[in-house]
């Protein structure tokens, strides 16, 4: 069986547990998905300085992971819609590795140009920056952030749904979009309750980066084994175990 492994790079539980819920909903039976979640950072990533943070979580969490007695994973989806760390984890990972973004971001590219909804005004910018750095930014015909949090419209989802319908009939009539990612672990499983009412698809990023890790298993190895390629100083004992330690005299 298959072996996915999420990782959560905020510290909500109940973020994880939905992701737990909805990526393997989307994977089926035959992948076995288990969610970690970050040992330290932010209850739910809004700004710069929690993504900081939650790009060394989530290494932190990869390495704890694979320190752990369980079946070793063969990919790796990063659980947030900004995919902290992913080109750091992807460059130290022997396995394929995406993040929810990413992973939305090829699926919506298939129907033309594409427009990002999600929660959180700081959002904007960040995303556009990885949608450039990824070489998506050509396809990406706008990004349309509500004022709430995903953490706060997750709270609320009667009215996040409400809220988030408008925001994606807005997208595509002001910004022309052929396909809309709503985008956020948060915003899990909403998708499909605001698509009858929208007229052009509308992406959900977990079942993306479900999806994604499906089509995964022909991607080659990214290296031989996990680790890094310089040495740590005073990180975690799974981070330090992965460094590269200089040889002894």
């Amino acid at each position: 069986m298959r072996q996915l492994l999420v990782i959560n790079p905020n510290t909500s539980a109940s973020v994880s547990a939905l992701l737990q819920t909805h990526v393997q909903a989307a994977a089926g039976l035959h992948v076995a998905v288990r969610t970690v979640t970050a040992r330290f950072g932010a209850p739910y990533i809004a700004d710069e300085a929690s993504y900081a943070v939650a790009s060394h979580a989530t290494l932190d969490a990869w390495a704890a992971a694979l320190a752990e007695p369980a079946p070793a994973p063969h990919a790796v989806l990063i659980g947030c819609f900004g995919d902290p760390g992913l080109l750091a984890l992807r460059e130290s990972s022997p396995v394929p590795v995406t993040g929810l973004a990413e992973a939305a971001f090829i699926e919506a590219a298939r129907h033309g140009r594409f427009a990002i909804v999600t929660g959180g005004e700081r959002w904007g910018p960040m995303l556009a920056r990885l949608a450039q750095a990824l070489g998506h930014a050509p396809a990406l015909a706008g990004i349309h952030t509500v004022v709430p949090t995903g953490a706060e419209l997750a709270a609320d989802p009667a009215a996040a749904r409400t809220l988030l319908a408008q925001a994606c009939r807005d997208a595509v009539r002001q910004l022309g979009a052929q396909a809309v990612i709503l985008g956020g672990a948060g915003l899990a499983g909403m998708a499909a309750s605001i698509q009858p009412g929208l007229a052009v698809p509308l992406i959900d990023s977990v079942t993306a980066g479900a999806h994604w890790a499906l089509r995964s298993h022909a991607a080659p190895p990214q290296r031989a084994r996990a680790g890094f390629d310089v040495p740590w100083d005073r990180l975690s004992a799974e981070l330090m175990a992965l460094g590269q330690h200089p040889a002894g005299p």
